[in-house]
């Protein structure tokens, strides 16, 4: 939210307004819920009345949106032994509020290996057993999930993209959300790739891109896994891997599963994955 904000400049050039959460999120979230019930429907004034409340009489053409655990509480993003199975209800609601309007999906993966143990590590004992006990973890698919969503939003575009990557392409992700054009500069493209690279190796890159102004995105890219490559920092890519049962082959076996559904994803239609 940090960096769409401070890149609210660049974007209203093109129509594009970064609402503040504040103003939309609790807002949101009751919005879909209230189409829980049964037979439940938007009156017809809602998406008027949303959009007033989100804008604050603000004139957009484009309204980046981002809400936390719109999908599901952090505890049950693991649940009925799929990732997210809420996400398809979730996203059918937020298209009948806004019902006129090109709704379209962002939203990073990650390997299930590390995001589960960072996720569910909190979560009451009760409900993280729960959670393993009734899910074949090498059947957990991110493809799954988004064919889901696609399958009750047939029309939704979705963009994906790896949450191991970002720091490599965090540039391309904000630009894509806002609608700017390929190769814009924006503010904050490498405050990602800043966590996980040394005070030095970052002097050093942002000095090599000076004086290499002409780089493509492509090639800034590898500049930064070669740079990563001798300037990483070791703490900041470690992981702790602590749920019951994770043995390094565990890990290793949902990681190759994980690999491997990258490219069923980007076979799914309507499906745009950012990628190195």
């Amino acid at each position: 939210m940090k960096c769409l904000l401070v890149n609210q400049d660049a974007f209203g050039q093109t129509g594009t307004v970064v609402p503040g959460p504040g103003r939309y999120r609790d807002l949101i979230k009751s919005s879909c819920k209230a189409l829980e019930a049964e037979d439940a429907v938007p009156s017809e004034d809602a998406r008027d009345i949303l959009l007033d409340a989100i804008l604050d009489e603000e004139d957009a053409d484009r309204v980046i949106l981002s809400v936390p655990n719109f999908f599901s509480s952090k505890n049950y993003l693991l649940n009925e032994g799929a990732l997210y199975p809420q996400a398809a209800k979730r996203m059918a609601q937020l298209k009948q509020l806004f019902s006129y309007d090109q709704v379209e999906l962002f939203m990073a993966i990650r390997n299930p290996a590390t995001l589960l143990p960072s996720v569910l590590r909190k979560a009451p004992p009760q409900r993280i057993q729960q959670a393993l006990e009734e899910t074949d973890l090498l059947s957990l698919r991110w493809s799954d999930t988004i064919s889901d969503i696609r399958a009750l939003s047939a029309d939704l575009p979705i963009t994906v993209w790896c949450y191991e990557d970002s720091p490599l392409i965090w540039a391309q992700i904000i630009r894509d959300m806002g609608g700017l054009e390929h190769g814009q500069k924006i503010n904050g493209g490498f405050d990602l790739l800043s966590t996980i690279m040394s005070k030095e190796g970052m002097k050093r890159f942002r000095g090599y891109l000076h004086q290499n102004p002409t780089l493509t995105e492509m090639q800034k890219r590898r500049v930064i896994a070669a740079f990563l490559d001798k300037f990483a920092l070791d703490d900041a890519l470690e992981e702790e891997l602590d749920l019951p049962g994770w043995t390094v082959e565990l890990v290793s076996a949902m990681t190759d599963a994980y690999d491997e559904d990258i490219y069923t994803i980007q076979r799914i239609p309507g499906v745009t994955v950012i990628a190195p």
